[in-house]
């Protein structure tokens, strides 16, 4: 006899709508701003940062279409609905961020060998604009970061570019009071460098999920000591723990059980532990007897 429980409940994710629209508005505008300045001014490190701002509002429009995506009602063909919209917008926009800090890289590098003459003082009130919708933008995103990888890369893109920006701002100082024409490249490659470091760990998460591994905030060890300690466990077999999106997981296991409790409680309890401990929303439990007949399907999800 086999019984299961099923988590089908949906939990609403927050509306980042407003927030979306706003900052792909503020940045669009900044990035032509910037780079309009950037020609007239001469300088790498605007274009760089211009050509940066816009992957970045590409990649707020991919997450913000995948959020849509996500809060689409399942159906018979997709029983998950689109939440996997998250974790494919949140690839790509690693990736897009990728290509970009090798084309700022390669300019870079040019301007290094031929040196410009930017305009210093133009390239600081630009950028010093750029810090200040930059670092509102991020602002937006800053309650969802810790618990959504779709937000968490639109924060951190947008809190790199304020730092970017920061820095292109300083650059702009040494060029007008010091005459350091050179530090203008440097500064690009700095910016690539920020780039790189603030979309390896987005991107590594991402494919990690697409893959369906256990999201990092799970301990899948924790999971099946808790699973296998539950009184009148006698086994653990084919425990499997997947992310349905950016924000929700699922998890299946199978319990071998010297008996079954009479009531459903057991099941609720479980569900509601794995929920409030694991972040496991969505669990698919099936109890076997001891002397069942069922078989772990991969022998790596076995218990010994």
């Amino acid at each position: 006899m086999n019984r299961q429980v099923i988590d089908h409940h949906h939990h609403a994710a927050p509306d980042y709508n407003r927030a979306f629209a706003v900052g792909v508005v503020l940045n669009v505008s900044f990035v032509i701003v910037e780079a309009v300045f950037g020609v007239l001014s001469d300088s790498l490190a605007l274009l760089t940062d211009a050509g940066h701002n816009l992957g970045d509002v590409l990649g707020l429009l991919l997450a913000w279409g995948a959020a849509t995506l996500a809060k689409k009602k399942p159906s018979l063909r997709r029983t998950y609905g689109f939440s996997r919209a998250t974790i494919i917008a949140s690839v790509f926009s690693g990736l897009l961020l990728m290509g970009a800090v090798g084309a700022i890289g390669w300019e870079a590098v040019s301007r290094l060998v031929e040196p410009a003459q930017p305009a210093g003082k133009t390239i600081m009130i630009v950028a010093a604009i750029g810090v200040v919708i930059n670092t509102v933008t991020a602002l937006f995103f800053l309650s969802g970061k810790d618990h959504d990888l779709n937000i968490r890369g639109a924060f951190l893109h947008m809190a790199a570019d304020a730092i970017v920006s920061l820095g292109v701002v300083i650059s702009g100082a040494l060029i007008l009071f010091y005459g350091m024409n050179w530090i203008d490249p440097v500064i690009s490659l700095v910016i690539a460098g920020v780039i790189f470091l603030s979309t390896w760990g987005l991107l590594r998460d991402s494919l990690n999920l697409a893959v369906d591994a256990v999201p990092r905030n799970i301990d899948p060890e924790a999971v099946r000591e808790y699973l296998a300690g539950l009184p009148g466990v006698q086994a653990l077999h084919d425990l499997h723990i997947w992310p349905m999106s950016t924000t929700d997981t699922a998890l299946t296991a199978h319990l071998v059980m010297d008996e079954f409790p009479d009531n459903d409680r057991f099941l609720n309890d479980v569900a509601q532990i794995l929920a409030t401990r694991f972040s496991i929303e969505h669990p698919t439990i099936q109890m076997e007897r001891y002397d069942s007949d069922v078989v772990c399907n991969q022998s790596v999800h076995c218990a010994d």
